[in-house]
């Protein structure tokens, strides 16, 4: 009997995938947490005989080459995949029998990568599905611009015709699960859905509906810029990830937080901004804990920082730490929970600044607050009152500019469209979101924030409708990631 189990990662957009028979199974793109996979094989009463990659990924380090060396599964990788550890290469057309009437085929799709490799499943001969990691999406397909800038035009013809292969090849009724595209850096567009068919795909995917002249030129103008850590995912996956370590890290007290602080180390507050504005170490970043996490931290922090985590609770602690490992932020320096009174020394005040008055403005406290904050709150689809009470980038006006949300130029993040092209929004004050040796004429804003306009820059108090920001965000280099800055105004 045939089951498929999905593994969703929201705070990085992506898809995994256990599917099986009744005694094997294989693993599709796992993540670097390898717990979670196993613990569903063991659900399953399964043993995990294989362990298939469709490309080496730039947004996520992944699990596969451990969860192999644990479970003693063949690790399938595609052949032209420069790699350094032992592996099975696949090529296209190779397959392999999962379970008993269960086959997994190779199908080459170059495009996301030159060696990406999808994976069509038949159930006694018949369609059952197709793993196309960053092939392609539901509504659109990955983005081309990942591996090299002279390539990106040719990969995306590769993609296009990637695309129109899986669709001559494989029936309309034969559902798509892809990898990427549920928030994903690593799609071209935002996907719309959670589940789709070749046919369905076949009716409404650029790819398939455009000529390739049109379809490459329409999806090289709507990429968005690209996250600064893939620089290092594709490097640390071809050099055979290590194995992650989740264990709690270790307890920091007041004097330890600011020596860290002093020593030029991030300290980040994991709580809402509510309870960050009400009272938090001054010189600390503020990351809330949900929703992109670990995109955000891992875009800005400088590569390989020291990083300190504070938090209500240790499951907070250790739900932060898993996000952040699957982006190669490996083990935190130290964390501290509890009341945030108990993180400075004795004597020592809490910083503060005025809370936002309502969920539809960006406030910034008066010039005269000296402590350095900045506020990335993770972008997601707002689908509770309570989040849209607790997102400050919501804006009563984004339902007006949902159109323009698909090619990235809305600030809002009320729809599941908008969410993964927001950039972090600034709630920061003159103080911080200036240099001290500038004035509000000429700012000079932290990486990654997107600054209102010069008018819209009046001391002590700015408040901005989110949506009022068009984002329009630079591309230089237009298809290069190495060392590409992250949202720029």
């Amino acid at each position: 009997m045939l089951f498929v189990d999905t593994l969703e990662f929201e705070g990085l957009g992506n898809r995994s995938y256990l599917v099986g028979g009744p005694s094997a199974a294989v693993a599709v793109d796992p993540p670097r947490d390898i717990d979670q996979v196993i613990a569903a094989a063991a659900r399953r009463g399964v043993r995990i005989a294989f362990v298939a990659e469709t490309h080496v990924h730039n947004d996520y380090i992944t699990g596969g080459l451990e969860l192999a060396r644990v479970t003693g599964a063949q690790y399938l990788v595609p052949a032209e995949a420069r790699v350094s550890f032992a592996r099975t290469p696949v090529a296209d057309g190779d397959t392999v029998t999962v379970d008993e009437g269960l086959v997994l085929r190779a199908i080459a799709t170059p495009g996301h990568t030159p060696h990406h490799t999808s994976y069509t499943l038949t159930e006694n001969g018949r369609g059952a599905a197709v793993f196309t990691g960053g092939s392609l999406l539901i509504g659109a397909v990955g983005r081309p611009d990942l591996v090299e800038p002279r390539l990106t035009e040719q990969l995306a013809r590769a993609q296009h015709a990637s695309a129109h292969r899986l669709a001559d090849e494989l029936d309309d009724g034969v559902p798509v699960l892809p990898t990427h595209g549920f928030g994903s850096f690593c799609s071209s567009a935002q996907s719309e859905g959670d589940a789709t068919t070749i046919g369905k795909e076949r009716e409404t995917n650029d790819a398939l509906t455009l000529d390739v002249d049109t379809f490459v030129a329409r999806m090289l103008a709507g990429l968005d810029d690209v996250p600064a850590y893939y620089a290092h995912m594709g490097p640390a996956n071809a050099a055979g990830p290590t194995p992650v370590d989740l264990t709690p890290p270790r307890r920091a007290d007041a004097e330890e937080i600011a020596s860290r602080l002093a020593a030029g180390e991030w300290v980040v507050d994991l709580r809402s901004r509510m309870a960050f504005a009400e009272g938090h170490v001054a010189g600390s970043f503020n990351f809330e804990g949900e929703g992109k996490l670990a995109t955000y931290l891992a875009w800005l922090i400088p590569w390989g920082k020291p990083v300190t985590l504070l938090a209500d609770t240790p499951e907070q602690i250790a739900a932060a730490q898993r996000e952040l490992a699957r982006v190669g932020i490996d083990r935190p320096a130290a964390a501290a929970t509890g009341d945030s009174a108990g993180w400075i020394r004795e004597g020592e005040q809490l910083a503060s600044f005025p809370a936002p008055v309502s969920p539809t403005s960006l406030i910034s406290a008066s010039a005269a607050t000296t402590s350095s904050f900045w506020t990335c709150a993770g972008t997601r689809s707002v689908r509770a009152a309570t989040s849209r009470a607790r997102s400050t980038s919501r804006s009563t006006s984004c339902t007006a500019v949902s159109a323009r949300c698909r090619t990235g130029r809305c600030g809002c993040t009320a729809r599941a469209g908008c969410a993964r092209r927001s950039p972090p929004l600034c709630s920061t004050p003159p103080a911080a979101m200036w240099s001290p040796s500038t004035t509000a004429s000429t700012p000079r804003p932290m990486p990654g924030c997107r600054l209102p306009p010069p008018e819209s820059r009046p001391s002590p108090l700015v408040r901005k409708e989110a949506c009022d920001v068009p984002l329009s965000p630079k591309r230089a280099p237009r298809h290069g990631r190495r060392g590409a800055q992250p949202y720029q105004r």
